[in-house]
């Protein structure tokens, strides 16, 4: 008896470790090295790969794949059929597995429909890739990113409201919903939480 649901349609392999009260839907696939937290959600049609590692309360909407040295820390959500790469130059030709970079997102973070992610970065804490975007550098905390390559165009709060802050600097700012209070220094924005 598992503690989570994997519907009739999806294929589990042997091995892979997946906490309790995930969902897998539809026609997914996990591979048998894989680490899925608690309360995870895979939508139809997700590929985890053999070297993930997908943090607790992470939802991963349809159609998205997270290839091998991919790390999903808690929270993480992956908007409709937004792309991971795991070869910084790849080639049918060529064999590069050993070669595969290491892609972080961190706590919180939130990656929009049909983004995509260039191996090698980290997503920082909170940070919120808008759709369509494509991410090919690191993202700092919080940031708010978009476009073809991805530009910082604002600051976003952990609740999800942009922040009125600029870009770079000093200023503070208050999220509305929850009093957590951001201090921007320079061009690195931090969090204290309400109440702590």
């Amino acid at each position: 008896m598992t503690g989570y649901t994997v519907h009739p349609s999806a294929i589990v392999d042997e091995g892979a470790q997946i906490g309790d009260g995930s969902r897998v839907w539809h026609f997914a696939h996990i591979c048998a090295g894989a680490r899925i937290g608690r309360h995870v959600s895979l939508g139809q049609n997700v590929f985890v790969g053999n070297k993930v590692s997908i943090g607790d309360r992470c939802k991963i909407q349809n159609n998205v794949s997270v290839y091998d040295n991919v790390t999903l820390e808690e929270g993480v959500f992956c908007g409709p059929s937004m792309v991971f790469t795991n070869v910084h130059n790849p080639r049918a030709l060529v064999e590069r597995k050993s070669e595969y970079r290491d892609t972080r997102v961190r706590r919180g973070a939130t990656l929009g429909a049909n983004c995509t992610i260039v191996c090698g970065v980290t997503i920082g804490e909170g940070a919120f890739i808008g759709a369509g975007a494509v991410v090919t550098r690191n993202v700092p905390d919080f940031a708010l990113m978009v476009g073809v390559p991805a530009r910082q165009i604002g600051w976003m709060s952990a609740f999800g409201e942009q922040l009125e802050l600029p870009l770079a600097g000093t200023g503070e700012a208050v999220c509305p919903h929850t009093g957590d209070k951001y201090t921007l220094r320079g061009s690195i924005l931090t969090r204290a939480v309400a109440g702590s």
